[in-house]
């Protein structure tokens, strides 16, 4: 599967469910402030493409896989043994 380019408020949102990450954790994580990632998930504002781009690497970091298959979606990536 192909990763996506842009997250959507929504993958945010469930990434960090799938992670049990606050918004603190992924701001602290970003180098962006809790305000962008609480008007972002609230699809309020779109972060500048830099910012998305570091909460999109910490999710990934964090094993979250961003896919687009038919639909836009994420799943937890397999351990490596």
């Amino acid at each position: 599967m192909a990763v996506i380019s842009k997250i959507t408020p929504a993958l945010c949102r469930a990434a960090r469910g799938l992670l049990d990450m606050t918004q603190i954790e992924l701001a602290a994580g970003a180098s962006v402030s809790k305000n962008t990632i609480v008007d972002f998930e609230k699809g309020r504002s779109n972060p500048v493409k830099n910012n998305l781009a570091a909460i999109q690497r910490v999710l990934e970091e964090a094993g979250v896989e961003f896919t687009n298959g038919d639909a836009p979606g994420l799943r937890l990536r397999k351990k490596k043994r």
